[in-house]
C-alpha cells in the first residue's frame, strides 16, 4: 500500500467541481490580480477568525515581514522567535534589518512559552512571535500580559494553525497582528502562494495594505514604501472555495491523530507532543519522537509510507544566523527536538486503512506486533 506524506490530488478531485467553477470565474472576468475573489475571501475569512481585518498578501512569508514593517520595527530592534519553526519566522525578521533572538520550546509541547521567552528579554526587545506549530497552539494569554506589562508587540505566527482553537477562540485574534500562509500543503491551501494578515487594529490593517500594494492608494500616488506583495485573483478564488470545507477536514485531521495515538499507544520507543487541553488543534502535522528516527524514517520509506521531518535543523544553528554566536547545546530543547521529531502522513482524506498500515508497519520496526 502507498501512504503519501500528503495527496493534494485527493482534495482536488472530491471538490473539483467548485474549484474548477472558482477559478473559471477568475478567467471569465479576467480578475487576475486582486480583485472580488481576493475581497471576498479577506471578508470571509475575517467572519471565520472573528476578526476585524483580514489583509491578503503574496505568501505567508511576507505577510510576517510586512506586519513587522506595519509595526515601525527594523534596525536595532529584536524580535524573540522560538528556535524549533520553519526559518520564515526569523527571515521575515533578518529581511526588515531587525535582529531575531532565538528561544527554546518546552520539551512536551514543542511550544514556545513565557518561560522560554524571559531569558531572552533584553531593552531592545519590541516584538515576541509565537509560532502555532504543528496547528496547535501556543499558551499565549501567559505571553500577552507580560508583553503588555512591558510595551512589546505580539505577532502571532499562525502559519499552521488555520482554524485551531485556543480556549474555544480561533487562533488568529490575539496577538496585535497574526499571520497565515495558504501554501499549497496547509490545512487551506492554494495553488501557488498566498498569505494574509489578521488584525482588530484599522490602522495597522490600512498599514499592511498600503506596504502590499507599493505604498498606494491611488494609482501612481505612493505615501509609504512599500512593494508588490499582492494575491493572485486564482489564489483569492482557491482559498475562498476552500474556507467553507475547513472545520470539516480539521475535523477529519483530528479523527486521525486520535486513531495515531490509540494503535501506537504500547509503542514506548515513541512519543506525541502534549496537546493541552485548553487547545484543539487542526493537525497540520502528525508528529512523533524517537531516538531512531533516521532508521524508522528510512524503514517506512521501503515500505511506500512517506514522511517528513519538522524540522530537522534548529534556526539558531542555521549555516545563516552562524554570525550571531549561538552554539551547540543553547538550546537544548529544541536540537533534541530536531534530531528526533518525524512527520506522519496526515491529511482529510487519508483513509482508516492507510493509518492501520503506517502503524503496522511502525509497530513491526520496534518489535512491538
Amino acid at each position: 500500500m502507498k501512504v503519501p506524506f500528503v495527496d493534494l490530488q485527493a482534495q482536488y478531485q472530491a471538490h473539483k467541481t467548485e474549484i474548477d467553477a472558482a477559478i473559471q470565474n477568475i478567467l471569465d472576468t479576467s480578475q487576475y490580480m486582486m480583485g472580488p475573489g481576493v475581497l471576498n475571501f479577506e471578508k470571509d475569512f475575517a467572519e471565520y477568525l472573528r476578526v476585524a481585518h483580514v489583509v491578503t498578501v503574496s505568501d505567508g512569508t511576507h505577510a510576517l515581514e510586512l506586519a513587522l514593517r506595519a509595526l515601525g520595527v527594523g534596525a536595532g530592534d529584536e524580535v524573540i522567535v522560538p528556535a524549533h519553526t520553519f526559518v520564515a519566522t526569523a527571515e521575515s525578521v533578518s529581511l526588515i534589518g531587525a535582529t531575531p533572538v532565538f528561544a527554546d520550546v518546552d520539551p512536551s509541547t514543542h511550544q514556545m512559552t513565557l518561560e522560554t521567552v524571559l531569558p531572552r528579554v533584553t531593552a531592545k526587545t519590541k516584538v515576541i512571535t509565537p509560532v502555532h506549530l504543528y496547528g496547535s497552539a501556543v499558551d499565549i494569554d501567559p505571553i500577552l500580559a507580560f508583553a503588555q506589562e512591558k510595551n512589546i508587540f505580539v505577532i502571532e505566527d499562525a502559519a499552521q494553525a488555520h482554524g485551531t482553537r485556543y480556549k474555544e477562540k480561533r487562533v488568529g485574534g490575539n496577538g496585535v497582528l497574526s499571520c497565515f500562509s495558504f501554501y499549497p500543503g496547509k490545512n487551506l491551501g492554494t495553488y501557488g502562494e498566498g498569505g494574509a494578515v489578521a488584525t482588530n487594529d484599522a490602522t495597522l490593517a490600512e498599514t499592511v495594505r498600503l506596504i502590499r500594494d507599493h505604498g498606494s492608494r491611488v494609482k501612481y500616488q505612493h505615501e509609504v514604501l512599500g512593494g508588490n506583495f499582492r494575491m493572485s485573483g486564482i489564489e483569492g478564488a482557491v482559498v475562498g472555495a476552500k474556507l467553507p470545507h475547513l472545520d470539516e477536514w480539521n475535523a477529519r485531521r483530528r479523527a486521525h491523530a486520535a486513531q495515531y495515538r490509540e494503535l501506537l499507544a504500547d509503542v514506548a520507543e515513541i512519543a506525541f507532543p502534549t496537546v493541552p487541553d485548553f487547545v484543539e488543534p487542526n493537525y497540520h502535522l502528525c508528529i512523533v519522537t524517537t531516538e531512531k528516527r533516521d532508521a524508522l524514517q528510512a524503514y517506512l520509506k521501503e515500505r511506500d509510507i512517506h514522511t517528513g521531518i519538522h524540522y530537522p535543523i534548529p534556526c539558531h544553528l542555521q549555516p545563516v544566523y552562524a554570525s550571531l554566536g549561538y552554539h551547540e547545546g543553547d538550546m537544548p530543547h529544541a536540537e533534541k527536538i530536531a534530531r528526533e521529531t518525524l512527520s506522519l502522513p496526515m491529511y482529510a482524506e487519508l483513509s482508516s486503512e492507510q493509518i492501520t498500515y503506517v502503524c503496522d508497519a511502525i509497530k513491526a520496526f520496534f518489535g512491538t506486533v
